[in-house]
């Protein structure tokens, strides 16, 4: 994709070169400490965002009608104190040493990722959207040629910033607008890829499985990508650990019979592989989205 050249220097995005600065201080602190910043600054998002916040608590009380009122509210705040703590904790994911990382992060179950190498197949990663999923390609591609789509961000000064960490232990990023056919010649050949599918794509490219028991608007390019790869897919989760001292990438069980031929089918395994994940800490799964905005035909809006 041909992208406009632009100056990054220009005055109008001085603010961004501010936040970038204020992350970059922001890496040089201890975890512990971003995370009780990103705690309080959490609160006061929680107060203010209100619309986020109504999404949010929309989305959970979907997902979990077994909860009380009370109980989606805490957890909706507790979702804005984990994006935000998140938030905070990029600088680090961006510029931290390679020994500071590797003190800093784990991996369960590595051994499933390295059977399926082994054998020479590749690998598609399921990365669900989880509030820390920036840290799971930086740092997986430190032991594992890796490969990524990315989303050009319109803001040149982030975009380049993001380029740059992603990148900077070896991993290719292909822009999701670009040909594929690097993508899938990349995983042939034994990389590893990062890969995030669930979001709403709209109703011209949707197939609907269900989430959490709701029929959800889903892409079926996983089982098509697994398909012309020959790859295995494992679902990868990446969680912040309470009191913010790590984080804990989360390698599943590869898919079983997948891919199956069969988008909905594909779609249905996809999307109960990112519900066991989500299970584990939901508070960090990203809420605060329309996940449910594109609606089966003749089906009622899920939101005011």
């Amino acid at each position: 994709m041909t992208k406009r050249k632009t100056n990054r220097l220009h005055p109008r995005y001085l603010p961004s070169w501010l936040a970038l600065g204020l992350l970059r201080a922001l890496s040089i602190l201890p975890l512990r400490l971003v995370y009780v910043l990103g705690t309080g600054l959490g609160n006061l998002l929680h107060l203010l965002i209100r619309g986020r916040r109504k999404i949010a608590y929309r989305n959970l009380e979907l997902c979990f009608p077994n909860l009380s009122g009370e109980e989606i509210a805490a957890l909706t705040k507790e979702h804005f104190r984990e994006t935000t703590r998140a938030a905070l904790l990029t600088g680090f994911i961006w510029w931290a040493s390679e020994a500071r990382l590797r003190k800093h992060v784990t991996i369960r179950h590595p051994e499933r990722l390295k059977s399926i190498l082994d054998k020479g197949q590749g690998v598609i990663l399921l990365a669900p959207h989880f509030v820390a999923l920036e840290l799971g390609g930086v740092f997986l591609s430190l032991d594992y040629k890796g490969v990524s789509v990315y989303q050009y961000n319109r803001n040149p000064v982030f975009d380049k910033a993001m380029l740059r960490a992603r990148q900077r232990f070896g991993a290719t990023l292909v822009e999701r607008k670009n040909d594929f056919r690097q993508l899938i010649r990349a995983i042939r050949s034994g990389k590893i890829c990062y890969y995030l599918p669930d979001q709403d794509p709209g109703p011209k490219h949707a197939v609907f499985a269900p989430f959490f028991k709701i029929p959800t608007a889903t892409w079926p390019v996983l089982g098509k990508l697994a398909r012309v790869s020959r790859a295995a897919v494992l679902p990868c989760a990446t969680y912040l650990r309470k009191g913010g001292a790590c984080f804990e990438i989360v390698l599943g069980e590869p898919l079983d019979a997948f891919p199956s031929g069969d988008d909905v089918k594909d779609a249905r395994a996809m999307n109960a592989a990112i519900e066991r994940c989500v299970n584990e800490l939901p508070a960090q799964y990203f809420w605060v989205h329309k996940r449910f905005k594109t609606r089966p035909p003749g089906s009622p809006t899920l939101y005011l």
